[in-house]
């Protein structure tokens, strides 16, 4: 139990509630999750299924009309063949990298993943006794990996790569001449990557970002993780999906026959509005990220200190603090009780986070606004200190 981590935006959310008890006004920038209703055509669907008495045990992998419905989704957005057969259906997306993790590593075998990145990854590495092998993600590539330093990092042991675009905390999409070049070293390695796509639809612009899977000869390994928690608003329903091949779906369904049993049926219904209905609430949502996201990095870049790269997808906007002079851990306690801005240090996301900050948009403009206000009103501190 040692060997597992945390995530530190609920120990900030704690924090922050405890000011707000105290009469405190504080903006919440730290959370990940969308600030949207989930659609009323989703909730509604929910409701029939519950009257229509989805309240039982349903098949580990998932029910088969949800799995048919993914299985048409994926193979539409991502340019690629597959069935329901290859899907699994879980209670969120963490057991998409917990059971394969688990179905697949040995101790010792080593795990390359993206830092900083999503804390639950380098957790889990650890947690089974492989091996963690960070790759810094890179401000000036926009946040990918420097293709050289992945190729040496490569090595016999590697058994997992972890791809995540759009990324967490960074915001940043893995460019497709860097998908397609990652693919080239891996096509002949025995490695599995995994590839989290949970962020897949919330992009700004361009096409859309590229799945490692749709590459020749890499579908067979690659396992994408999708859910609806993002898209669709969706975070407290807890359901999430993997595909990938069949062998490895008949691991994680033992895990899910061990574990959890099943996915909540009427959820898994409701799944089904939501993936196969209208989408238009989709774009209505990432329209309003796209707007928002402008105007948070435009108004970063104008506090002393800040650089704020504007991210291609996602809803963080992670800014380099380094020009404060400041430890970015201590600057984000500052800005939380004293400027009332709660938000993540970046090295809450691995030890190539140091010197930034990450701000989750998934809040209204207004806020985002007075935020950005509050932090300049504070920055006095560390513009005195550089003249000093």
């Amino acid at each position: 139990m040692n060997r597992i981590g945390v995530e530190s935006a609920f120990d900030v959310l704690v924090r922050a509630r405890a000011l707000e008890a105290q009469g405190r006004s504080v903006i919440h920038l730290e959370i990940g999750e969308p600030d949207f209703p989930t659609p009323p055509h989703i909730v509604e669907a929910a409701k029939k299924a519950l009257d229509e008495g989805w309240t039982h045990y349903g098949p580990p992998q998932g029910i088969p009309e949800l799995r048919e419905a993914i299985a048409a989704h994926v193979s539409r957005s991502r340019g690629i063949p597959v069935g329901p057969q290859h899907v699994s259906v879980v209670p969120g997306g963490k057991p998409i990298i917990f059971f394969p993790m688990l179905a697949l590593l040995e101790p010792g075998d080593e795990v390359i993943y993206p830092n900083p990145g999503f804390p639950i990854y380098e957790s889990m590495i650890r947690f089974l006794g492989a091996r963690p092998v960070p790759m810094p993600l890179e401000e000036s590539r926009g946040f990918s990996f420097d293709l050289n330093l992945f190729r040496d990092r490569l090595s016999d042991r590697t058994k997992m790569v972890i791809l995540n675009s759009p990324q967490n905390p960074t915001g940043g999409v893995i460019p497709r001449t860097d998908i397609a070049a990652i693919a080239g070293m891996l096509r002949e390695r025995d490695v599995m990557v995994l590839s989290d796509e949970i962020y897949s639809q919330i992009y700004y612009g361009g096409e859309a970002p590229q799945s490692i899977a749709s590459f020749p000869g890499m579908l067979e390994k690659t396992i994408i993780l999708d859910g609806f928690s993002k898209t669709y608003a969706m975070t407290g329903w807890r359901m999430g999906y993997g595909v990938m091949p069949e062998w490895l779906v008949d691991a994680v369904s033992k895990l899910m026959v061990n574990s959890t049993s099943c996915t909540a049926s009427f959820t898994q219904r409701a799944g089904i509005a939501a993936i196969a209905g209208p989408q238009d609430c989709v774009a209505a949502m990432v329209a309003e990220f796209h707007r928002r996201r402008d105007a948070i990095c435009k108004g970063l870049n104008r506090i002393p200190g800040f650089r704020c790269a504007v991210p291609g997808g996602a809803f963080y906007a992670f800014a380099n603090v380094t020009g404060t002079g400041i430890p970015s851990k201590e600057l984000a306690d500052y800005l939380l009780y004293e400027a009332g801005v709660s938000c993540l240090q970046g090295g809450c996301f691995g030890e190539y986070g140091d010197g930034y900050i990450r701000f989750s948009y998934a809040n209204s403009l207004a806020n985002l606004m007075e935020a950005v206000e509050r932090i300049k009103k504070v920055s006095v501190r560390w513009e005195a200190a550089a003249v000093a």
